[in-house]
């Protein structure tokens, strides 16, 4: 018999708990796993910067079955209309449930929701197709972000 597919859900962080584990994950996918912002160590900061300060930053948390696996943040940056979206991260024990296209869906809706006419995000190379998949586009060659290239992608939130 099968196993049924976890329910998968994702909501902007609210309480205290929810932006710890938001944080915590950011802080294993990127600083531990990946060795960017510091290696492994991370220092004190880790991944954080001023946009997660930011009361405008948004902190949004994927649940597969009520556990918390994955994150995102979007926030707005200069330029009407205009959103960025980064720090997708999903748990290496969890990336074969499908959490991904979710948290960016939930991300690229609520930019929209607030008034966004386009979004941007840098992705890594190895991720290009999966957001072309999700209705990005690519813009201009790789650049250099934290150490490792990085992909400009756009999206038109104003389409339905």
């Amino acid at each position: 018999m099968l196993a049924a597919a976890p329910v998968l859900a994702c909501d902007a962080a609210v309480t205290e708990a929810e932006r710890r584990a938001h944080f915590a994950i950011r802080r294993q996918v990127f600083v531990v796993e990946q060795g960017l912002f510091g290696g492994p160590d991370g220092g004190a900061a880790g991944d954080a910067d001023a946009h997660d300060d930011d009361p405008a930053t948004i902190h949004v948390i994927g649940r597969a079955d009520q556990a918390i696996c994955g994150t995102v943040r979007l926030y707005p940056v200069p330029g009407p209309g205009r959103w960025k979206g980064d720090r997708l991260a999903v748990l290496a024990s969890c990336r074969h449930l499908g959490l991904g296209a979710p948290l960016v869906r939930f991300a690229v809706r609520s930019a929209a929701l607030l008034g966004g006419q386009e979004m941007e995000a840098f992705i890594q190379p190895a991720n290009v197709a999966f957001f072309r998949w999700l209705g990005w586009r690519p813009d201009g060659s790789l650049v250099d972000y934290a150490g490792i290239p990085h992909q400009r992608m756009l999206i038109d939130l104003t389409r339905s």
